[in-house]
């Protein structure tokens, strides 16, 4: 059981939209791109309580990750992106002890970037594994997976009392009791874009991947404030989502794909400059 002592608030879009393209029980989670659209996802058929889906991603789209609370008590969702937490940029193990987000009894949050400080974010955008927030730390650990682990807030018979407004269309960001004193200087752990770009340089590989990552984007305003939270000691249910591009999942078996129709030869082209056999032999 972890009590979170400082908690920064931050303001959540309210999902209103149908929920066809989702994953999760305790919370539902999709990953939506700018034009309202949910990636397309193919869960896949595991023996634990942990869920795993595919997603298809399209680069350069920006996108959000967009939780829902289908409890009747507050739950603190901790998420990562390429196995980096989303508020303080270090790398996660999605612990009830990491910075995270609260959401109210069947509140819904929207999560669009990684937290630079307590009024700023920089966009999510999916991108070459080399170009990506997580690379330029040389951390390829967990790259293209979409975590989010949720923890119930512990029961108590007489809650602290906390005076909110809207409260059911807030989310809130946490963090542990040793960082209370110091907020707004340990929040924006996440390097400043010109930072982030020369560690990018220095990370990028020399021949392309395939694979999908998310990069450091366009900079946004998201202002924060403060709310107190208790986390129960085990996640209530943890999601990842394995986002790839449309070839990848192709190759990988996960979407069935046409082949492409086969060149007609060429005559003067494709004959290698040889006497072919005669027709029969």
């Amino acid at each position: 059981m972890k009590t979170i002592a400082a908690v920064i608030l931050a303001i959540a879009v309210s999902v209103t939209q149908a929920w066809n393209a989702n994953a999760g029980d305790a919370v539902e989670v999709r990953i939506v791109n700018d034009d309202g659209r949910a990636l397309p996802t193919y869960p896949v058929k595991t023996r634990s309580a942990l869920k795993k889906v595919y997603a298809e991603a399209v680069k350069g789209d920006h996108y959000r990750i967009e939780v829902r609370n289908r409890l009747d008590r507050r739950v603190g969702v901790v998420i990562a992106v390429d196995g980096r937490n989303i508020i303080s940029g270090g790398k996660s193990w999605l612990k009830n002890s990491e910075r995270m987000y609260i959401l109210e009894p069947y509140g819904s949050g929207s999560y669009s970037g990684w937290r630079a400080s307590n009024d700023r974010i920089n966009r999510f955008y999916f991108t070459d594994v080399p170009d990506s927030y997580a690379a330029a730390f040389g951390d390829e650990s967990a790259m293209g997976v979409i975590s989010v682990a949720a923890y119930a807030e512990v029961r108590r018979h007489q809650p602290p009392p906390v005076t909110l407004s809207q409260s059911n269309q807030r989310s809130y960001e946490g963090k542990s009791a040793a960082g209370a004193a110091d907020r707004s200087s340990n929040a924006p752990a996440a390097p400043s874009p010109a930072e982030s770009s020369m560690r990018k340089k220095a990370a990028r590989p020399e021949k392309s991947m395939e694979s999908a990552g998310t990069g450091y984007g366009r900079e946004e305003y998201s202002p924060v404030n403060v709310v107190s939270f208790t986390a129960e000691s085990r996640a209530v249910e943890t999601i990842h989502f394995k986002y790839e591009w449309h070839a990848t999942l192709c190759k990988l078996g996960v979407i069935g794909c046409d082949t492409p129709p086969r060149r007609p030869g060429n005559r003067l082209w494709d004959s290698g400059g040889y006497a072919p056999p005669p027709p029969g032999r």
